[in-house]
């Protein structure tokens, strides 16, 4: 819940129980500590540590039983007047005398060489799925979401756990990707609440507004593109201190096609100049799951204006197409030749659109691409 402090700042009420007492974020992390000690629990470094806490206190993330426990008996309140309940959440618990030594879960055993191997999984799955898309892969991509949440579900609090979160994460939206790529948009929105939610735990600020915002593109399929508009701009805007300018392209990239898919022709092109702008030159190694450089920004440009229904899309699709190379990104492939189809079009030229459109179908049969063979379908017929 959120409150008005004295100055007319609106502050949740863990916020508030924070400025109550007059305390720096750094006294916050030192009594978290102590009361960790006191039940023989040690937590993350002060990085992770305060990033969870900004996380709680600025965005409601959800706070788990450890460390609700944590803060009620630092602040010595209830969670509730802390506002940091979630019964919807929390299963019924059974009376004492029915818990058995056999109901207590085996906790998992996670160390940096295990959490090396789940990344080192999501990347194959990641580079396979680019070249032969989801309808292939997604039930192993699925599995492997389970059993990373599993790992992470049963794991203590610490540095392992928050990486092997942040590895969840990203699985997570990679699957939710494929399903929405299947046109499972339940899935796919599924999954990635799981996504955003294994980011809040990690701490990951990049990570939670990447997830969000991807997340944006089921109310893009769903046909609620103000919907998608707003999640995306949240998740830009709640983004905590400078962040990493390979995302905000991407993030900026994305708001553009909402805008065109609102049918904002100025709006989506400022928002794509803005992105061009932000993009560097190099390649940034920690965001493994965005694959944006200067083609990629070309072809989403020029899926953007095809979108408007604009002729000057070809240009830039053309462009992209010679720089990706027949065969290397299938999925990508078929959405860039579905545009040139509308691009085509647009322009009056029907051989030109029918012969994209074609070798689009055949290769989103290959892929199992539901939602470009939905946009195919709506152009042979048109």
């Amino acid at each position: 819940m959120i409150i008005k402090a004295n100055g007319g700042t609106m502050l949740s009420q863990l916020a508030q129980a924070r400025a109550e007492r007059g305390w720096k974020k750094a006294r916050l992390l030192h009594e978290l500590r102590n009361a960790a000690a006191r039940r023989g629990e040690t937590l993350p470094k002060d990085e992770s540590l305060s990033r969870r806490v900004a996380i709680w206190e600025n965005q409601g993330g959800a706070v788990g039983d450890f460390y609700r426990d944590l803060l009620c008996e630092v602040y010595d309140q209830s969670a509730a007047e802390l506002g940091i309940t979630d019964t919807a959440a929390l299963p019924s618990q059974p009376s004492a005398e029915n818990v058995s030594m056999a109901a207590i879960p085996q906790f998992s055993r996670l160390d940096p060489g295990l959490v090396e191997l789940l990344r080192g999984q999501t990347q194959s799955i990641r580079l396979l799925d680019r070249r032969l898309g989801g309808q292939s892969i997604f039930q192993q991509a699925r599995a492997h979401v389970d059993n990373v949440e599993q790992l992470v579900r049963y794991a203590l609090p610490g540095d392992h756990r928050d990486a092997a979160a942040g590895e969840l994460s990203q699985a997570a939206a990679l699957a939710g990707w494929q399903a929405l790529d299947l046109g499972d948009l339940g899935e796919a929105w599924r999954l990635h609440e799981i996504a955003t939610a294994a980011a809040r735990e990690s701490g990951d600020v990049a990570a939670l507004a990447y997830a969000r915002a991807q997340q944006a593109y089921v109310l893009l399929d769903g046909d609620r593109p103000a919907d998608a508009h707003t999640l995306i701009l949240a998740a830009r805007e709640r983004l905590d201190g400078p962040a990493p300018r390979h995302l905000l392209a991407w993030l900026h990239a994305a708001e553009g096609e909402a805008l065109a898919a609102l049918g904002l022709r100025d709006a989506a092109l400022r928002a794509l100049d803005t992105s061009d702008a932000a993009l560097p030159d190099d390649v940034d190694d920690a965001l493994p799951y965005l694959m944006l450089d200067a083609g990629h920004l070309t072809r989403w440009r020029g899926h953007c204006l095809a979108r408007l229904g604009e002729t000057s899309a070809i240009e830039d699709l053309v462009t992209a197409l010679d720089a990706m190379g027949e065969g290397n990104y299938g999925r990508a492939e078929v959405s860039l030749r579905v545009d040139l189809a509308l691009a085509h079009s647009a322009r009056g030229d029907l051989t030109e659109s029918q012969r994209h459109a074609q070798r689009a179908a055949e290769l989103a049969g290959r892929t199992g691409s539901a939602r470009q063979r939905r946009r195919i379908a709506e152009l042979l017929t048109a």
